[in-house]
């Protein structure tokens, strides 16, 4: 027993417990939140799959924090044939949800491939820009290319298979920024700016559906688009209303007019801000974006001090992830961003969003178990 008391302790010496306190903070005031979003259908379902996603990811922060990220990267290629076998499997086994097949539902369980292979995808990134940097071939044309080819192959897969384009740009956020952090050239920037200004008209007119075009245009000429506020920014309206109507300190937790009639559209995943939003006010709001923003700087803070660049790229990675959740998630529920179905990092309900989050908590965690170290260092 003595033994296992030390253990515990030297680990909880070394490992991050400050992001993991952070962590269940957060999750814990996201299940406040789900229970007052679900609490007029007399079902309180999602709370218990949040608490038993929440015990899963608390498993596998531990595991991850422990295991070297050296030995799982050392197994991308096996681990990314499978990672893009399972968001292939949405086109056989996935649930058609309003226009996209993200979901395998069985047993009363969902699972979305998109959130778990998230993980897969940010280590074998950090596995090959880490490499392809130590051997001074990160600019190279060829090491772009492998680069490239491995992202356009998640990013095109999810977006065709599953017209999931909100996950599907998490991907593209995730990649942009542990590539600039890994050091690439600048002229390797300004190109894929150019390349993305080319290639803008075709995606607007041929791959982007009239329904996001005009959630996007929405933004700006809100009258031009949906005069009416019943089209497309129905879903922005209702939330923005909600959290004007929590004011400066809320209406309190299950008073809220709009949450507890149900009206909100999505409210216990991807409005859960807009719950908060009604019954806790500007404050909660303010409380949610200042731990989130906690969460990452701690990812980043991390990462910097990182022995390796492998372990500093994947806690950038797990940062830009967050980071691009969070502000498309809030940007959409105050109308300044456009509806893409992205949750809220930590509040929002989903079982695979909770256990994939937690996972990558306990990779940050892993990484900072290490030395310190001298990644910014010639």
């Amino acid at each position: 027993m003595k033994k296992i008391f030390l253990s515990l302790r030297t680990y909880l010496k070394k490992s991050d417990t400050f992001l993991l306190v952070l962590c269940i903070i957060c999750t814990l005031l996201g299940m406040v939140a789900i229970s007052s979003a679900v609490r007029y259908t007399g079902s309180m379902r999602p709370l218990y799959v949040q608490f038993g996603a929440m015990v899963v990811g608390l498993a596998l922060y531990f595991l991850f924090s422990v295991v070297d990220i050296d030995i799982i990267a050392s197994k991308w290629r096996p681990l990314t044939v499978v990672g893009l076998l399972l968001i292939l499997s949405l086109r056989w086994l996935g649930t058609d949800h309003e226009g996209n097949r993200a979901w395998i539902r069985f047993v009363g369980i969902g699972i979305q491939p998109a959130e778990l292979v998230k993980i897969v995808f940010i280590i074998t990134m950090a596995h090959l820009m880490a490499g392809f940097k130590e051997r001074e071939r990160l600019d190279s044309p060829l090491s772009i290319m492998a680069l490239g080819l491995l992202l356009l192959i998640h990013f095109g897969l999810i977006v065709v298979v599953s017209s999931d384009t909100g996950s599907a740009l998490v991907y593209l956020f995730i990649f942009l920024v542990m590539i600039f952090s890994a050091g690439i050239k600048l002229y390797w920037v300004f190109g894929a700016l150019a390349l993305m200004a080319l290639a803008a008209p075709y995606v607007w007119y041929y791959l982007l559906t009239d329904v996001y075009r005009n959630r996007i245009l929405a933004i700006f000429i809100p009258d031009v688009i949906d005069p009416t506020g019943r089209g497309v920014l129905w879903q922005t309206n209702l939330s923005k209303a909600a959290i004007a109507n929590g004011g400066l300190f809320g209406t309190g937790l299950y008073r809220g007019e709009r949450t507890q009639s149900g009206s909100l559209p999505y409210q216990n995943s991807d409005f859960i801000f807009s719950v908060i939003g009604e019954e806790s006010g500007i404050i909660g709001c303010l409380v949610v974006i200042t731990l989130l923003t906690l969460i990452i700087i701690r990812c980043v803070k991390i990462g910097m001090d990182s022995q390796s660049r492998e372990g500093a790229l994947a806690c950038m990675g797990i940062a830009a992830m967050l980071a691009f959740q969070t502000l498309e998630n809030v940007g959409m529920c105050i109308g300044v961003a456009p509806v893409i179905g992205l949750t809220l990092p930590f509040f929002s309900y989903g079982g695979s969003s909770i256990v994939t989050l937690f996972a990558a908590m306990g990779i940050v965690s892993g990484v900072k178990m290490k030395p310190r170290a001298t990644m910014f260092l010639p």
